[in-house]
This record gives structure tokens, C-alpha cells and sequence, in this order.
């Protein structure tokens, strides 16, 4: 994508760049967006859900994303609250189009900015222009919600529609692909632009301590102490529990086993040394887990099979003989088993399920999935596709789509006469399939 790169900071003045960044930040309007989806991470994805989830009108989507994909959106100017681009008819009318999202309170990013600093974490994924689900998901437990939801992406354009038009729509996917390559521009519409933000972080990061709470730390008198006697009259009372230790820098390193003493007969020692390494990381993550914010309303995840553990173990590359031994146990193959460490290295359990799962969409789940396929594409566009239970084949050609549970498409592609998975999965089937290499 760095060709998208260019062309958005192509045209950027110098003083919304790195140095002086001001409370508002143009784009220069990108080249037509043929043949490849409008969101490649997982946060532009989430943007165009809420415009997807949002629309009353799948036409004036697929008219929106028509007109995205030919470049007849403009330069986008986006500023706390708002984004802003003249789009094109394809006769040549102009029409000023706004999406609205509400700014985050000076009390949510007191917030979201108290949580980032915890975690160095957050901070180097930001200034590498990647957003983590863990970041989110933290923000989330303070209260801060930075992804849009249904309903947050309010349309404002002067062809009078009074929802989401063909314009807005437009709009919308092209700030999907805006958002793929710099995370910063969402932050910017939630109210704080990106070296404000970064100066933030810093002078918090130096000072330690949250810059409010210092201020009125400082107004407040020194709490007044108890005299020896009534502390031993309310020896009952048990002090408050200490704070919880901090999270180590890495996980522990298990013990050696590298000894003059021979080991027990049948022993792989190896194997053992491996588990060993593979059961001090899950517990390093299961803690980071435990002492995340809002960790005690999370839904606890359902313990993994033999099966499926043996799945997780072989995807950290324990080497051959080691693999030999997964793969027996899953009852697999050797095949069989690089096959689902693909899967799992593209979406865990959830991915592994498609890759071994066929399931019949029934009723609902049916329905979404028929309007989501029917709204990828333009009548002249869609692929011909051959449906059977939860897989979706493009006839003549060694493409497929399958769809989730969850309601999201995974990418296929026939290798060797059998069916791999190729890419993570996508709301979109027409960004799913873009994945496969014989896209739209």
C-alpha cells in the first residue's frame, strides 16, 4: 500500500506533518481503488461495518462504493467530528459531503490516555501506524469507545438524502483506505490530532502521575493520622489488600534441563524442554489477560481440545520431530497439520473451525449472508459463485469464500487439489475474496 501512502501525504501541507500539527489534516484524492478491497487492516474493516451495519439502503452503498472505486471522491479533509470531500456524479455533478462521529469528552481521553501510557505497548503499535485489537479493547474497559458502532457515522450531504446516500457511502470507503494506513486520522476525528496527542503521552509518560490528579493532589491537605490507641481499637478492620505486582517484562525461562544426569528411559527431552517454554508464555499471556482492565466481565474462553492445543503448539514452529508427534496425536498427518497452523496463524480456534467445519446458514444467518454477497459487487462486477452449505466457490476458477458463524468470510484458494486457507477473515466478501488473488 505504499503506492496509497504517497498519495495521501502527497498533498499534505507541511504544517499538519510531524512538526506543528494543526486541528485539521487534507488528503489528496486517491487513484481509483479497481481490483482490491477498501480495508485491508481489521480497523478499516470496522469502519465500513458501521457504515454497512448503519445504511438503510444497500443500492446507495453499492453505488457509493462504485463511485470510490472510479476516484470520484476528492481531497478529504478530516477534523474532530467530521469529515469533508466534494464527490462526483458520474455526469459531473459535484456534491459537499460530510460523515459526522462524536467527539470524545476531555473525560475520555483523561482516560484513554491514563491506559495508553501503562502499556509502552500501545504507544509503539500507534507510532507504527497500527491499531491492536488489545488497544481497543483496553480503551473499551476505561469506558473509551474509538471505533465507530451502528449509528455513529452521521450523514450530512446537499443532495437532501436523509440517510446515507450513494455520496456519503463513497466517502465512507474511501476513508477506510485513509484509515488502513494511519490510524492517527481516527484519532484526529475523535477530537485530538496526532502530535497533540503524542505531546500528551509524553509529558504524562515523564511526570508519572496523571496531570489533573497532580494539580488537585497539590490543593489537598494532609490527611490527618490516628492516635496508637484508636489504630488498636480498629485492629478488626484489615488494611486494604497491596496493589497488585507489575506485569514482567517478558515471560519467565523455565528450568534447564541440561544436566550430567541421564535422562529417564523414554524421555524426549526436547519435547519436554519445548512445553515447558510453550507453558511459561501462555502463562505470561494469562496473567497480561488477568490484570487488563475490565479483565473480571470478560467472557472466559472455552478450554481447547487435544485436537486443537496440538494446533496452537505446532504453529510455534517446535521442529520436525516435535511436529511428528503433534501431528500423530491430532491424528492430523503431517499434511493435515500444516494445513490447520495456517488457519490458526490467520484467526486461532475461530479460523480452524472453517478450515474443518461445513455447516448449512439456515433462516437468518442465510439471509445476511445472500444480502452481504448480493451488496459486495455491481451487477457487472459479480462473480459467479456456486453455494454449497456454508461455502461459497467461484465457478471456474480455484476461488472460495466460506462464511463463519460469526457472520465473516474467510479466503480459500485450491492448492494441490485441496482447499487452504489464504488471508484473515473479512466482513466483506468482496475484500475476502480480493485476498484469494482472483479478487473482483
Amino acid at each position: 500500500m505504499s503506492d496509497i501512502h504517497d498519495e495521501m501525504y502527497g498533498a499534505v501541507d507541511d504544517d499538519t506533518r510531524g512538526g506543528t500539527q494543526a486541528d485539521e489534516r487534507t488528503f489528496a484524492a486517491l487513484p481509483p481503488a479497481h481490483g482490491r478491497g477498501f480495508a485491508q487492516s481489521w480497523w478499516g474493516q470496522a469502519w465500513l461495518k458501521a457504515l454497512e451495519d448503519t445504511a438503510l439502503d444497500f443500492q446507495q452503498l453499492k453505488t457509493g462504493r462504485r463511485l470510490a472505486r472510479a476516484g470520484a471522491v476528492g481531497a478529504v479533509s478530516v477534523r474532530p467530528g467530521r469529515i469533508t470531500a466534494v464527490v462526483m456524479d458520474p455526469d459531473g455533478t459535484p456534491h459537499r459531503s460530510d460523515v459526522l462521529l462524536q467527539e470524545l469528552s476531555s473525560e475520555e481521553w483523561d482516560r484513554f490516555l491514563a491506559m495508553t501510557i501503562e502499556r509502552a505497548g500501545h504507544i509503539a503499535a500507534l507510532l507504527d501506524r497500527e491499531m491492536p485489537p488489545h488497544l481497543v479493547e483496553d480503551a473499551a474497559a476505561a469506558g473509551v469507545e474509538l471505533l465507530p458502532g451502528i449509528g455513529d457515522l452521521e450523514p450530512e450531504c446537499d443532495c437532501d438524502a436523509w440517510d446515507h446516500c450513494g455520496h456519503t457511502a463513497a466517502l465512507c470507503y474511501q476513508m477506510a483506505r485513509l484509515l488502513d494506513e494511519d490510524p492517527f486520522v481516527l484519532l484526529l476525528m475523535r477530537g485530538r490530532g496526532e502530535r497533540i496527542l503524542l505531546d500528551e503521552l509524553q509529558v504524562r509518560s515523564v511526570a508519572g502521575v496523571d496531570p489533573q490528579e497532580s494539580r488537585e493532589g497539590t490543593q489537598d491537605a494532609a490527611p490527618e493520622g490516628v492516635s496508637a490507641a484508636e489504630a488498636y481499637e480498629d485492629g478488626a478492620i484489615l488494611p486494604p489488600l497491596p496493589a497488585l505486582p507489575p506485569l514482567p517484562a517478558e515471560p519467565g525461562l523455565p528450568p534447564t534441563l541440561d544436566t550430567e544426569a541421564e535422562p529417564a528411559p523414554g524421555l524426549d527431552v526436547p519435547a519436554v524442554g519445548f512445553l515447558a517454554s510453550q507453558a511459561a508464555n501462555e502463562a505470561y499471556r494469562l496473567l497480561a489477560d488477568a490484570l487488563a482492565p475490565g479483565h473480571e466481565s470478560s467472557p472466559v474462553d472455552a478450554e481447547l481440545t487435544v485436537a486443537e492445543d496440538a494446533v496452537r503448539l505446532a504453529a510455534a514452529q517446535p521442529g520436525a520431530a516435535i511436529e511428528a508427534r503433534l501431528a500423530a496425536a491430532s491424528e492430523r498427518g503431517r499434511d493435515g497439520l500444516a494445513l490447520a497452523v495456517r488457519a490458526w496463524k490467520y484467526g486461532g480456534r475461530a479460523a480452524l473451525h472453517v478450515l474443518e467445519e461445513e455447516w448449512t446458514p439456515q433462516d437468518e444467518a442465510l439471509a445476511r449472508a445472500r444480502a452481504a454477497l448480493d451488496a459486495a459487487w455491481d451487477e457487472d462486477e459479480r462473480p459467479r459463485l456456486r453455494a454449497a452449505h456454508n461455502r461459497w466457490t467461484v465457478v471456474g476458477t480455484n476461488a472460495q469464500l466460506r462464511h463463519g458463524r460469526d457472520g465473516r468470510w474467510w479466503p480459500y484458494r485450491k492448492e494441490g487439489g485441496r482447499w487452504a486457507p489464504v488471508g484473515p477473515a473479512a466482513h466483506d466478501p468482496a475484500t475476502a475474496l480480493a485476498m484469494v488473488g482472483g479478487g473482483e
